[in-house]
């Protein structure tokens, strides 16, 4: 079987992911200061594509080869997780509060704090009916 020139661009395209993706990227270098180690963690999403066509020319001879025209692309996207920290017996892990990126993550983020300001304001509202009610039976009762 012959081997197509796209074989050799997606090759290619794998090659240099690969050389850009190790266990250093995911798992980073420990960092110690003063009894602590730090370790980075991160989480690493990346795609790729390649795509091509053989075609012929007009001025191509019957028994010549196709030409074959193509390309790649990749893209890659390198996120902070967490930071595993060690120090003398004992291990945590610290997770990075990432920002959101939709607006219904916003939402969700958003909704224990609104809650809250919700109960508050109807806590002052019931306290405050509360009195009124008291105030009023003072002037009832002409005290």
């Amino acid at each position: 079987m012959e081997k197509h020139p796209i074989n050799d661009l997606m090759d290619t395209t794998m090659e240099k992911i690969h050389s850009m993706v190790d266990v250093n990227t995911i798992i980073g270098d420990p960092i110690r200061a003063d009894g602590v180690t730090l370790i980075p963690i991160s989480k690493l999403s990346f795609g790729f594509v390649s795509g091509g066509s053989d075609f012929t020319t007009k001025n191509q001879k019957p028994d010549a080869q196709n030409t074959f025209g193509g390309g790649s692309g990749a893209g890659a996207r390198l996120e902070p997780v967490a930071f595993l920290i060690v120090r003398e017996d004992s291990v945590k892990l610290l997770p990075v509060a990432s920002a959101p990126a939709t607006t219904a993550e916003r939402i969700l983020e958003a909704l224990p704090e609104v809650a809250e300001k919700i109960a508050a304001q109807i806590e002052r509202w019931q306290t405050e009916q509360r009195a009124r009610q008291v105030e009023g039976q003072e002037n009832l009762f002409g005290e």
